[in-house]
């Protein structure tokens, strides 16, 4: 195999990880962010077990959640292995997204929530209305930064077979002998989608940052 079809093989896997990092980082937000307003505005009880949820979830190494997710979700419905992981990512990263998510609502002025209500809005018109357009502006900066996490952990996939780049810098190491290079092809296609994604993000930023008062 010659060095372009050597790296096109390895490129070629961009589809999946950029598949997965679409599937798990959203919907890791969808999740994250339902946590985050139980931890923060239901009472004890719930606030108790979404914290509980964080801590076992951030403290368990993701390649381990991945299995124990991956046959959790693919043993109760037929999944393949890629939506399956990519799913299972989601969940290890809510996890993560529930504190960045959380951490934002509680950096909204309380008083926000007291001015929504007193001009009649229900505790629900205003989370959505007033609170979450403001936390969810808040919380680009350190979103981007999982983002960046989201898009490196989606090489855990090739552990279940997913072809996705690291998996196929891994065959090609294998069967051309040339470890440094399939790995360092590898290590370069991911520093450029994330290098993307964090620019994308940083001008998400600034376009909707509210500009400081002259």
């Amino acid at each position: 195999m010659d060095v372009a079809k050597f790296l096109q093989y390895i490129a070629s896997g961009t589809a999946y990880t950029v598949g997965v990092t679409l599937i798990a980082l959203p919907s890791g937000l969808i999740l994250g962010t339902l946590l985050a307003l139980l931890n923060v505005y239901s009472g004890k009880t719930s606030k108790a077990l979404t914290n509980l949820y964080s801590t076992v979830m951030r403290g368990i190494p993701p390649i381990v959640l991945l299995f124990i997710l991956y046959f959790i979700v693919s043993g109760s419905i037929n999944l393949s292995p890629f939506l399956a992981g990519s799913i299972s990512l989601g969940i290890v990263s809510s996890a993560y997204q529930m504190e960045i998510v959380r951490g934002a609502i509680l950096s909204v002025s309380g008083g926000q929530m007291m001015a929504a209500r007193a001009v009649g809005m229900s505790k629900r018109q205003a989370i959505r209305n007033v609170i979450l357009p403001q936390t969810l502006r808040l919380a680009i900066p350190p979103w981007s930064n999982e983002a960046a996490i989201v898009i490196k952990d989606s090489s855990l996939v090739y552990a279940l077979g997913v072809p996705e780049i690291l998996r196929r810098a891994q065959l090609i190491s294998a069967s051309t002998q040339q470890p440094f290079l399939a790995y360092a092809a590898a290590a370069v296609i991911y520093f450029i989608l994330v290098f993307i994604t964090s620019r994308l993000l940083d001008g998400l930023e600034k376009q909707l940052r509210i500009p400081a008062n002259p």
